[in-house]
């Protein structure tokens, strides 16, 4: 008897925490972009290229970015360092240098307190080489 109360006492433990989990889960911040990609076409060679991704927090709880971190040194990202709250809009602005002439693919990586905790950001387009004009003189 005292085996068979101890088993239904573990059952319920697990159902209780179970739960629980699922509740917490539920009351989490959670993005959501306008676009998670963004093709900026063909742009000149030199000239730095800018675009934001606007994202709104449609979780229950403040919406925290923790880091986000381009996969290189030719991105650099600017963000809402600030908690956005539920159904408040946040930014996440991200500069191309546009140094090398050829086409790119950069993916910027961002960390929250959201429900998915890491979110992948790209930026694609392809950088033209400025065209060489003669000076040859006569």
């Amino acid at each position: 008897m005292k085996r068979l109360i101890l088993l239904c006492a573990v059952v319920m433990g697990f159902a209780l925490t179970s739960g629980t989990a699922s509740a917490q889960d539920n009351e989490k911040a959670e993005f959501k972009f306008n676009e998670e990609k963004h093709d900026f076409g063909k742009i000149p060679q030199g000239t730095p290229v800018t675009t934001e991704f606007v994202f709104t927090n449609v979780g229950t709880a403040p919406l925290i970015l923790a880091e986000v971190r381009p996969t290189c040194g030719c991105t650099i990202a600017d963000y809402t360092k600030t908690p956005v709250k539920p159904g408040e809009k946040g930014v996440i602005k991200i500069t191309y240098n546009a140094a090398a002439a050829m086409p790119f693919n950069k993916t910027i990586v961002v960390k929250s307190n959201a429900k998915t905790p890491e979110k992948y950001l790209n930026i694609v387009g392809e950088v033209i080489a400025k065209a060489t004009t003669g000076t040859g003189t006569n």
